[in-house]
């Protein structure tokens, strides 16, 4: 008998996770970005087509690898950014892709955290070879800045479990 206690999805996030939006790649994207680590089994490529004029998206797309929570965090997360400018989903917080799903329990929270991650680092891809405007951070972000945490955590934990593996072998 498992001790795993289920977590309770809201119906946006179940919704989402059963269908999806915006999933798949933008082959001519001029922004694109990874965040995640396999190690932990979420993963999020976020894909973005920008009016190089308005700085506006045009189109989101993603890739995830992942629990529900994190499929319907990247999905939500797209229909929020299109349309918007590059300032302006920028300032979109891990908290308000969790508040737009109807929530999330508190152990979800990461997923709302790789996915604005991902946001962010197509964001600055964008700015490589372009000049960088006054609202973007020179330094990292929090969010920016957890992302990476998480991601050199489990690259961490998994090096030691492929150690314990060998030894046990």
């Amino acid at each position: 008998m498992s001790s795993r206690v289920p977590l309770t999805y809201g119906k946006k996030v179940l919704e989402l996770f059963r269908n999806p939006k915006n999933l798949g790649r933008i082959e001519d994207a001029n922004a694109e970005a990874l965040a995640g680590s396999l190690a932990c089994g979420d993963m999020i490529a976020i894909y973005l087509k920008i009016d190089e004029l308005t700085e506006k998206i045009v189109d989101a797309k993603f890739e995830s690898y992942g629990c529900a929570a994190n499929i319907a965090a990247a999905s939500i997360l797209t229909e929020m950014i299109k349309e918007k400018t590059l300032q302006d989903a920028w300032k979109i917080s891990w908290r308000d892709v969790s508040s737009e799903l109807g929530g999330l329990p508190s152990v979800k929270y990461h997923c709302g955290v790789l996915a604005v991650g991902s946001l962010r680092r197509a964001i600055r891809a964008y700015y490589v070879n372009r000049s960088k405007p006054d609202w973007l951070p020179k330094e990292f972000t929090q969010e920016e800045k957890h992302a990476l945490e998480e991601e050199k955590l489990m690259e961490a934990l998994a090096k030691r479990a492929q150690r314990a593996a060998v030894l046990t072998s």
